[in-house]
């Protein structure tokens, strides 16, 4: 069987850079570029250039893949190149002060009309009252009022006049005026009247009557001059506040005359100012009413002609790049603040804050997905600002209709952003086949492999990025032999000889680590030794759970055998999954048989500890064995297959061909060598398949071959397609080279068979038997017995008289 074997040179692809690089090969410069990822960096490129509707992306792929670095990079790239957007201000609405309205501005000017603004209201507070304190300004008015005052005053003379003509006087009351009626220049009472004649009373009322609608008349008018008074005298006022101000209102519709938005706001602004000019001779008047300070009292009124920039990007070149880190709903979409005053809550348009979304708008809007999904409201929002291209500030709560109170609903912002989604594959296909919106705004996969061919660019790309991490980490730099360890433990990583992990994560750690050993031996670069020291301390700081299960084998707690041989019995391999370690477990795999039809029972199964990929192995067996052996005869057999000592749920069919000759071995009852374990799956048809952790299942056996002390016949039997996945540790390799362990590669379960048991598995000869002797030989013979048995027995049971079956027959009647 020294043809199964695999030669020691083929347990490792070791590195030379003189093999696969020309001798003469100089590390590339140091460039901040993403190593084995083209395909992912197409999709970027074309997703993060193309301007169509619902062409967002989601960047997939697994932990340590460098897919943020590349969407970062790109993006950078992009953003670079891309125009700087638009400002983004919310100013008052005159009209309507629940439904501010926004300002949209080139880039830096959002801030400067702030400051415009500001300085105009400031100017204003000043100039406006300086103006009604003038000398001209007050003799203007005195003359105004002394005007309407002579009018008034000659109009109630006339009326006094004529009252005095007709007998009457007029008093003034608290409550108006009184016609009191008077003789010889003294008002007559009560029984004065009563004393008059009767006509003389009723020419007394007349006049009366007369006087008092001409008294009304004159009130009246009196009022109509104080009105006329009032206008004129605001007309006035007006006139004198606009000419303290136009100027700096001519100002800014001068420097803003090219924003339309803007130049209706600032004269919206203008006439709210001179409609409301008493706020700004209040300020004096409220600090000496009120016995404390109160700064929301005298601001409050200025406030409405503030301008809140909610996005500046003055200091911004390009577009914006923003990552979300924590993707509440306020923290994307903003919010509106509020603040106590006297026991309740108020807001304005000033307490407007804006999201992440608002600082992206223009440019491109990072999010990891599980952070996205675990926010309320977050995930549906983002869809609906995708969809309607609008993004509105409000209340959370609003959305489930609970809220009854009066709020602000600032005008929506025209939103132009392109979005890049951050995560693992199954996130996106869960999407996909769930919601019937993603696929249609996330229209771009840039999908992150784990792995790249390992050819003489990609290596020439892992110096590279070697290089360029080490710069920017401001580390000591790796020599040859290190960086050979680099791209052997890459090809480890992905589990494949042809193969490199793009999992620079991992790989960073590792150099960090040797970094770190290297200065401790106060070296000047980073060497072969450190970074196989750096491997196998992250091993050892993950392997105690390993080290007890091998302890518990070599105490004879959990039982394996490494010597000897025995029927029904074998040592098959599993791979434990211990966080960021994996490591491969011996396992012993029995197998009983007995006479009967129950055929292959899993024990596993049974007991509810076998999951459905092991289920289906074992089930193939079946019919594997019906394919060899039971094409003229029914399979008979009842055979039960268990993982001794194990406790926990088994997974995966990369055992059945290891449970497959277990059973052949009791079929045919010839032992198997306990000093070989197997691993690999089978189908149908006898092939054996590849499986998954080939290497730390070859290592799991090694370790405990060696701790109980190499023999030179023992070793490990895997699947030929699986040859091309060995990376194994240097150890393993050594003990290969010096004939102290081996690796047989197989294709079927006939190679198998004879490896484990030393006896040929026999071809079926044209008469459709076996070889004499042969394994297949005496399983089937042994199949054939158990039919045969199970026949007499059918047969017999048949020809039992009735009366000796009594219980039976009661039984059937029932």
């Amino acid at each position: 069987m020294e043809n199964l074997k695999v030669p020691a040179e083929k347990l490792r692809l070791v590195y030379k850079p003189g093999e696969e690089l020309p001798a003469d090969f100089v590390k590339e410069e140091a460039e901040d570029t993403i190593v084995g990822q083209d395909r992912a960096l197409q999709a970027l490129e074309f997703g993060l250039n193309i301007k169509s509707q619902g062409f967002n992306i989601y960047a997939a792929g697994m932990p340590g893949t460098g897919k943020e670095t590349a969407v970062k990079n790109y993006i950078d790239k992009i953003a670079s190149d891309t125009p700087t957007p638009s400002d983004l201000c919310y100013v008052n609405n005159f009209k309507n002060p629940y439904q501010p309205h926004n300002l949209v501005l080139p880039p830096g000017r959002g801030s400067e009309l702030a400051k415009d603004v500001k300085k105009l209201v400031d100017t204003a507070r000043q100039e406006i009252p300086r103006a009604f304190e003038s000398d001209e300004y007050v003799s203007q008015k005195d003359n105004i009022s002394r005007q309407y005052n002579e009018k008034k005053q000659e109009l109630f003379n006339q009326l006094n006049q004529k009252a005095t003509e007709s007998g009457f006087a007029i008093q003034s009351t608290a409550g108006g005026f009184l016609l009191v009626p008077q003789k010889d220049g003294k008002p007559l009472q009560d029984q004065d009247l009563q004393a008059l004649s009767e006509d003389e009373r009723k020419k007394i009322f007349d006049k009366k009557n007369e006087l008092e609608e001409e008294l009304k008349n004159t009130i009246r008018e009196a009022r109509n001059l104080d009105k006329k008074m009032a206008e004129e005298v605001e007309e006035m006022d007006r006139k004198v506040a606009l000419f303290a101000v136009e100027h700096l209102y001519q100002e800014l519709l001068e420097k803003y005359k090219d924003l339309p938005k803007v130049i209706n706001y600032l004269k919206e602004m203008q006439e709210d100012m001179m409609e409301n000019i008493d706020i700004f001779g209040q300020q004096q008047q409220q600090q000496q009413a009120l016995p404390f300070p109160m700064p929301f009292d005298q601001e409050s009124s200025f406030k409405k002609y503030q301008v809140n920039v909610i996005v500046d990007n003055s200091d911004l070149e390009g577009a914006p790049v923003v990552r979300e880190l924590n993707p509440t709903y306020n923290n994307i979409f903003g919010r509106i603040e509020k603040e106590t005053q006297f026991g309740g809550l108020v807001t304005d348009f000033t307490m407007i804050r804006g999201g992440s979304l608002h600082e992206a708008n223009g440019g491109f809007f990072v999010v990891k997905v599980e952070e996205l999904l675990k926010n309320p409201f977050s995930y549906e929002s983002l869809k609906r600002v995708i969809k309607s291209n609008q993004l509105e500030i409000e209340e959370p709560g609003e959305k489930l209709g609970g809220v009854a109170t009066k709020s602000l609903r600032p005008e929506p912002v025209d939103l132009d952003v392109k979005v890049i989604i951050i995560g693992p594959p199954l996130f996106y296909y869960l999407l996909y086949n769930l919601d019937m919106e993603f696929r249609e705004l996330f229209k771009v996969k840039a999908d992150f492999d784990t792995v790249m061919t390992r050819t003489e660019e990609n290596i020439r790309s892992y110096y590279g990025f070697l290089d360029s991490f080490c710069q920017k980490e401001n580390i000591m730099t790796l020599d040859n032999s290190a960086t050979s360890k680099i791209v052997e433990y890459g090809s480890r990583l992905a589990e494949d000889q042809y193969k490199l992990s793009t999992r620079f994560s991992e790989i960073a750690d590792i150099v960090r680590e040797a970094c770190y050993y290297a200065d401790a031996d106060s070296e000047d670069c980073v060497r072969d030794k450190h970074i196989t020291q750096a491997i196998e301390s992250k091993i050892y700081r993950s392997n105690l759970v390993q080290k007890k299960l091998q302890e518990a084998i070599e105490r004879d707690t959990l039982f394996i055998d490494t010597e000897g041989d025995k029927v029904g019995q074998i040592n098959g391999l599993s791979v434990m999954q211990m966080g960021d370690y994996s490591f491969g477990k011996p396992t012993r795999i029995t197998c009983s048989l007995g006479l009967g039809r129950g055929g292959i029972i899993d024990i596993e199964r049974e007991a509810r500890l076998g999951g459905r990929l092991h289920t289906k192995g074992v089930m193939i067996l079946s019919g594997y064995l019906t394919n060899m052996y039971a094409k003229d005869m029914p399979l008979t057999l009842s055979a039960r297959l268990v993982f001794e000592q194990s406790y926990g749920e088994v997974e995966g069919d990369s055992a059945s061909s290891t449970e497959l000759y277990t059973l052949l071995s009791v079929l045919a009852d010839v032992p198997l060598k306990q000093n070989l374990a197997v691993t690999g799956s089978v189908n149908q048809m006898g092939e054996v398949q590849a499986i998954g952790g080939v290497n730390e299942k070859i290592e799991g056996f090694f370790e405990l071959c060696k701790a109980r002390g190499l023999t030179g016949d023992q070793g490990v039997i895997i699947p030929r397609s699986n040859q091309q996945n060995l990376m194994l540790k240097e150890s393993v390799v050594e003990a290969a080279k010096e004939g102290k362990f081996h690796i047989y590669a197989i294709s079927t379960i006939e190679e198998g068979i004879e490896l484990l048991t030393g006896i040929k598995a026999g071809q079926r000869k044209e008469d459709g038997t076996f070889e004499e002797g042969t394994i297949n030989y005496r399983v089937e013979e042994a199949l054939r017995d158990n039919f045969q048995k199970m026949k007499q027995i059918g047969r017999a049971a048949e020809e039992r008289p009735l009366e000796d079956q009594p219980e039976d027959q009661d039984r059937e009647d029932k």
